[in-house]
């Protein structure tokens, strides 16, 4: 950072340890870049971090820390606030298990708990399993849903985020807001309101308004095929979304929709939009994945904290065999930074931080 400025304190979390998370915090904290950008602390058992080490062959040490204010991470150190039993030690790699869910869930609300006492600027999260959450008997659909509570807010959103690097044309990136997340299909149609519809369109503009520095242009995507063809294929278009939109419009939004969903994502790698508002999960994560899965970052979306998160799961098979992607890992801790507000006036800018 320039003229003195404090670096961002940033807590990274191992997220399930049998899956890829360790590995990938391990690298990304071998990685000069990130400590140009902020001061990582990983937040997890100290052994799984070193083991993770081994396995990558970065040659750092852990230093485990009893405050996260003791961090002084470097590329041949890393920080570590410890948290979670032994017990973690003994669940296989590559397997849901409790021991290893139960892990994550410690790790997770330890530095949600220091987001919210203002102790840390930000957290980023490695993947988590939601079978071995609710096998260690917490009964969440995901990161998302756990830090909404914690953080007492019902105005919420998962989005997943890709930087203005080719394919994506736009200026600023391209963010992608989900109505409704980690629920049945069956239940979309219940979810899926005209409040929630236009929640979220203003969940997108102001993040997306952050980035960009300008008003964004916001696609909204229809939930049936060819947009329910004036109500032939269902009308949910014409009595859900479109009422949303036109509120939204109202209200000063840039909104364009509904739009059908096998057109609007050319339409926004293009350029022509800054975002999108899917209607469910796969609408969203299938299309922004596609044009670039290991860039891609999860930004929890309504916080009073900055929390963003790599955008893939714990891929338990390719789980401790060293061959992990680092990259959408790198990324979020690259949008948290942008994120915090001591990050403000850096060397890098706007531009340089999100491309």
């Amino acid at each position: 950072m320039t003229n003195g400025e404090r670096k961002p304190l940033l807590a990274l979390t191992l997220g399930d340890p049998a899956g890829i998370g360790p590995e990938i915090v391990a690298a990304a904290c071998a990685a000069p870049e990130v400590h140009r950008w902020c001061r990582p602390v990983v937040v997890g058992h100290p052994e799984m971090v070193r083991r993770a080490i081994a396995l990558r062959q970065t040659s750092a040490t852990v230093r485990v820390i009893g405050e996260v204010e003791q961090a002084d991470p470097s590329p041949a150190q890393v920080a570590c606030l410890a948290t979670g039993s032994d017990e973690v030690l003994d669940a296989p790699a590559g397997e849901i298990d409790g021991r290893s869910g139960q892990a994550a869930y410690e790790a997770i609300v330890a530095a949600a708990e220091l987001a919210l006492a203002g102790r840390i600027d930000g957290l980023v999260t490695a993947p988590l399993h939601k079978q071995a959450l609710h096998e260690a008997g917490h009964h969440y659909p995901g990161h998302t849903e756990l830090l909404a509570e914690m953080c007492g807010v019902d105005d919420f959103a998962m989005m997943l985020y890709l930087g203005p690097e080719e394919p994506i044309r736009g200026p600023a990136g391209l963010a992608v807001v989900h109505v409704t997340l980690h629920t049945a299909m069956r239940n979309v149609f219940e979810e899926m309101t005209s409040a929630e519809v236009l929640a979220k369109a203003h969940l997108a503009h102001a993040f997306m308004l952050r980035m960009k520095g300008e008003a964004p242009k916001i696609g909204v995507c229809a939930l049936n095929p060819h947009g329910g063809e004036g109500g032939l294929f269902g009308r949910e278009e014409l009595d859900v979304i479109r009422p949303a939109i036109e509120a939204g419009l109202a209200e000063g939004l840039d909104l364009e929709g509904p739009l059908p969903a096998d057109t609007v994502m050319i339409r926004a790698r293009n350029g022509e939009f800054d975002a999108v508002v899917a209607m469910y999960h796969d609408q969203g994560h299938i299309a922004l994945k596609l044009l670039g899965m290991h860039r891609a970052v999860n930004v929890t979306l309504g916080l009073p904290i900055v929390r963003t998160s790599v955008a893939h799961g714990t891929a338990f098979d390719l789980a401790w065999k060293g061959r992990a992607e680092v990259g959408s890992m790198i990324e979020a801790i690259r949008v948290a930074v942008r994120l915090c507000d001591g990050c403000q006036g850096s060397e890098f800018g706007v531009q340089g931080l999100i491309s």
